[in-house]
C-alpha cells in the first residue's frame, strides 16, 4: 500500500488538476486569513467544484469560530476539516458533531511530550497530522520546517495519522522509509514562492511518494 499524498495550501484549478493528475489523494484548502495560501469561500466554492469526483477537499482552519465554519461548508463543498490551531480535545469533537464531518487534528511535534499529546484526541477527532513545531510569532504551518521523525515511534494510539513539515519531491521517499508514514502532506515543499504552486514540482512529489 502506498503512502497517501495530501496536496495542502491549493488555491488554483491548475495546482488542483496537478494534484488530482499525480495521484494526490487530498487538497487543501486553507482558510486562515494570514496565510499566503488563504482562499475565500467564493474561490473554494469554484476549487471544490473541480475537485469534486476526482480529489478529496480537506477544509484548513486555525482556531475557527462556528460563523467562519458555516460560511465556508454553506458556500463550498468541503470533504473534511483540519484543525491547526490550538483546538482542544473537546473543541475538536463539536466540531466533529456539529459540522458532520471528519475532523484531522494536526500537532506540532518539537518533543516527545508533544507526541504524547495525541491520546487526548482518541475518541474526538478521526485523524491526526504531526507536523513541526514553528517559531512563535509566525504561521502555524507551511514554513518548510522539518522535526525529529524519530520522535514518531513514540506514537502508539489507535488514530490513523500522517506526516508533514519539510516534506518535498527530494526527502519524501526517505520519510516513508524511515517513518512507514500512511499519508503525507506539503505545502511549501511544492512551490516557487510562498503561496504560488508550481506544477513541476507538485508532479515530481507524487512521483517519489508514489514510489516508495
Amino acid at each position: 500500500m502506498h503512502s497517501k499524498i495530501k496536496i495542502c495550501g491549493i488555491s488554483t484549478p491548475g495546482a488542483l488538476d496537478a494534484a488530482a493528475s499525480g495521484g494526490a489523494d487530498y487538497v487543501g484548502l486553507n482558510f486562515y486569513a494570514p496565510s499566503p495560501r488563504y482562499v475565500s469561500p467564493a474561490e473554494a466554492a469554484v476549487l471544490s467544484q473541480a475537485a469534486a469526483g476526482r480529489i478529496v477537499t480537506v477544509g484548513v482552519f486555525v482556531d475557527p469560530d462556528d460563523t467562519l465554519l458555516k460560511s465556508v461548508l454553506s458556500a463550498a463543498k468541503i470533504d473534511m476539516v483540519q484543525l491547526h490551531g490550538s483546538e482542544t480535545a473537546e473543541r475538536a469533537a463539536k466540531i466533529r458533531t456539529q459540522f458532520g464531518l471528519p475532523v484531522w487534528k494536526v500537532l506540532s511535534i518539537a518533543s516527545s511530550e508533544d507526541i504524547d499529546r495525541a491520546q487526548v484526541y482518541a475518541g474526538a477527532a478521526d485523524f491526526l497530522l504531526f507536523d513541526a513545531k514553528t517559531p512563535k510569532g509566525t504561521l502555524p504551518g507551511g514554513m518548510g520546517l522539518a522535526f525529529d521523525w524519530g520522535l514518531l515511534k513514540r506514537y502508539t494510539g489507535a488514530l490513523p495519522w500522517g506526516l508533514a513539515g519539510g516534506l518535498m519531491a527530494s526527502n519524501v521517499a526517505a520519510a516513508i522509509r524511515v517513518t512507514g508514514a500512511p499519508l503525507v502532506d506539503t505545502s511549501s515543499g511544492v512551490e516557487s514562492a510562498p503561496g504560488i504552486k508550481d506544477v513541476d514540482k507538485i508532479a515530481a512529489f507524487c512521483k517519489a511518494a508514489l514510489q516508495i
